[in-house]
């Protein structure tokens, strides 16, 4: 076994509670009153980074700071761009945390915190892998540089802004992005694909204020009846989209890939039960189950803040409401267009004696990779190994925004695993990560480092 490998069997209770450590950082970057834990989590990643032995640097932005450093001792050698975030989602319901999620617990083999499996737990395996070199004073195979940000859960544009300004910094011969999954409990995944977003708000204006519903109601103009009528005319009861040429662009995938979906150990009636919880699947008809989640664009719903939501009953008739929407895109749709399609036809829908207004947050571009590429090869190589049984190549329904970038203005080619399950609660209550998956996902990337120094 070759020695970083040892060295990283070695250590598995000290990265876990280094994980743990980093773990208890409440870093959501989408609420103002965790700005300083985001800054927080920055600066403990680059203190980490510099003792391991990378150059490491905390780059001021905009908005959140971004964690550059890089090892260059390997001349004439590939160079790896590698990828995570450090910032977390909200842990809204509190209440259906079985412990507080920023206090991490092992339980069943898991361990549970925010953030545990999106994202600081995935990137951490590579930070790992990387120091398994380095302390047992083992050459890397690759020359490496990690870009770490902390606004994948609020837009992303620093990055953005950063991969545009700094190219040149950021050569590479590949990207490596653990902020995906396994496809099942010891099935390692590539995946080759995933979705683009728009996201937006829809609001709807009335009156000029709250009104009496008795004294005003059948004249007055209601902002949630017509965001109701709005919504109802996104999509009709078969699950398609009804927005004009929104479909134009798609492009089905390949033959050759859907063949391989349909070898996939894939159970509809399984996944209903253990993952969705709900009475049926639902969806565009004429498609299954894992087309509809990777290979066909979306429309939800997500919120409709707005009017009288406490104890009890108050009878008015707000004078605003708004929905949060989303579309998840796939090739070759542009965030852009799809926007403005979907713009024009909120308005046509907007009833009359209301106003509307509608905002676009961000976007991301869908892509998807030719499993002929020779990282994606070398990935595949490396999980087969590690995880001893052969890695699939997969689709995912979720954006990883950067990711568009990393292809479109770097050139490229995009590795993008990592080792979450299905049942990993990303966004919800109870987050996790399997542990032997996350220690197993470190000798992954030990030999992915390989692969792509002997390419």
């Amino acid at each position: 076994m070759p020695i970083p490998a040892e060295f990283a069997r070695a250590h598995r209770a000290q990265f876990e509670a280094e994980l743990s450590d980093l773990l208890r950082i409440p870093s959501i970057s989408t609420l103002a009153a965790n700005r300083g834990d985001v800054q927080a989590a920055a600066r403990w990643l680059t203190d980490y980074l510099g003792k391991i032995g990378l150059a490491s640097e905390l780059i001021s932005t905009q908005g959140h700071p971004l964690v550059y450093a890089e090892w260059t001792g390997a001349p004439g050698r590939p160079t790896v761009l590698c990828y995570g975030h450090y910032d977390v989602q909200p842990v809204d319901p509190l209440d259906l945390w079985t412990t507080p999620p920023f206090e991490p617990v092992v339980r069943a083999g898991s361990l549970f915190a925010r953030g545990a499996a999106d994202d600081k737990g995935q990137f951490f395996t590579i930070i790992a892998a990387i120091r398994a070199y380095l302390e047992t004073k083992t050459p890397l195979p690759a020359n490496i540089k990690l870009l770490i940000e902390g606004e994948e859960e609020s837009g992303g544009a620093s990055i953005e802004a950063f991969v545009r300004d700094h190219g040149d910094r950021l050569r590479a011969d590949a990207a490596l992005v653990l902020d995906a999954g396994m496809f099942a409990p010891g099935i390692p995944a590539v995946t080759l694909g995933l979705r683009g977003i728009v996201m937006t708000e829809v609001e709807v204006t009335g009156a000029a204020r709250d009104l009496h519903s008795g004294q005003y109601g059948g004249v007055a103009p209601n902002p949630f009846v017509a965001l109701a009528e709005i919504i109802a005319g996104l999509k009709d009861p078969h699950g398609r989209i009804l927005i004009p040429q929104f479909y134009d662009r798609v492009v089905p995938p390949h033959p050759d890939e859907e063949a391989g979906w349909d070898r996939l150990p894939f159970d509809e009636e399984a996944f209903l039960h253990a993952e969705i919880g709900a009475p049926a699947l639902v969806g565009e008809s004429g498609y299954t189950a894992l087309e509809r989640m990777w290979a066909r664009p979306t429309l939800d719903v997500h919120g409709m803040p707005g009017g009288f939501t406490g104890e009890g009953s108050k009878t008015v008739i707000p004078a605003k409401g708004s929905a949060k929407i989303s579309m998840r895109l796939v090739p070759e749709q542009d965030p852009a267009e799809v926007f403005r399609h979907f713009e024009a036809h909120v308005r046509h829908l907007t009833p009359r004696g209301t106003r509307v207004h509608i905002r676009r947050y961000h976007g991301a571009a869908p892509v998807v990779m030719s499993p002929a590429l020779p990282a994606i090869a070398a990935a595949k190589r490396a999980l087969t190994d590690a995880f001893g049984r052969d890695a699939v190549f997969v689709r995912t329904g979720g954006s990883i925004p950067i990711v568009a970038d990393f292809i479109g203005r770097l050139g490229l080619p995009t590795v993008i695993t990592g080792w979450t399950l299905p049942d990993a609660n990303l966004h919800s209550p109870d987050e996790k990560l399997d542990l032997e998956h996350f220690h197993t996902g470190i000798q992954a990337v030990i030999r992915f480092f390989e692969e792509m120094g002997a390419a």
